[in-house]
């Protein structure tokens, strides 16, 4: 690393920003592999409880009477939901776990707390209406394994920024003050 050594050394200023910008991206990208793992995880657990829920009586008269007492929608887009709320839920619970012992390990010390999980989860309902809206207008249109894999690019964006500039903002360091800066007088 002898060049990037002298490029620190000559150039402080423009090595900081581009550190800075590097660090972010390593964790957009951590952040995106955890993602994937935790897609995999909602898109099983959403099709096994879709499947579940469309091929069995009692989900189905439980799924039909929820619509009719809400009055929020046909029995199919609150099957839709309902499975997608489900499935985001486990999935957002995972990727809270790996996020704050891998991606964001500095800002939490790799220590899982309830509240930061809540502030986790609360950052994540945007993503998560989001993610229902795109699933729920898409399935409209296109089949429903497409718009699933419509919402959750969406929801993407906006829990990466969530998570990024919300819950995992880095932490004040308190620096030492330096010695050769101190003045004798």
């Amino acid at each position: 690393m002898v060049i990037a050594d002298w490029f620190r050394a000559h150039f402080p200023a423009a090595s900081a920003r581009v550190e800075e910008r590097i660090a972010i991206l390593r964790k957009a990208f951590s952040f995106a592999m955890i993602g994937l793992v935790n897609t995999a995880v909602d898109a099983a657990i959403f099709f096994l409880a879709y499947g579940w829920a469309i091929s069995h009586e009692g989900p189905v008269r439980l799924l039909t009477g929820l619509a009719e007492l809400c009055n929020c929608g046909s029995p199919a887009n609150v099957t839709l939901v309902v499975c997608n709320l489900f499935s985001w839920f486990v999935a957002v619970t995972g990727s809270y776990i790996m996020n704050s012992t891998i991606t964001f390990a500095a800002e939490t010390g790799r220590r899982l707390t309830w509240r930061a999980w809540a502030a986790f989860l609360g950052s994540g309902v945007l993503g998560a209406i989001a993610n229902t809206t795109t699933l729920v207008v898409a399935a409209q249109f296109i089949p429903v394994w497409a718009a699933k894999g419509c919402a959750i690019l969406v929801s993407f964006l906006f829990n990466f920024s969530m998570s990024h500039f919300v819950v995992f903002r880095p932490r004040a360091v308190h620096a030492e003050p330096d010695p050769k800066s101190e003045t004798t007088g």
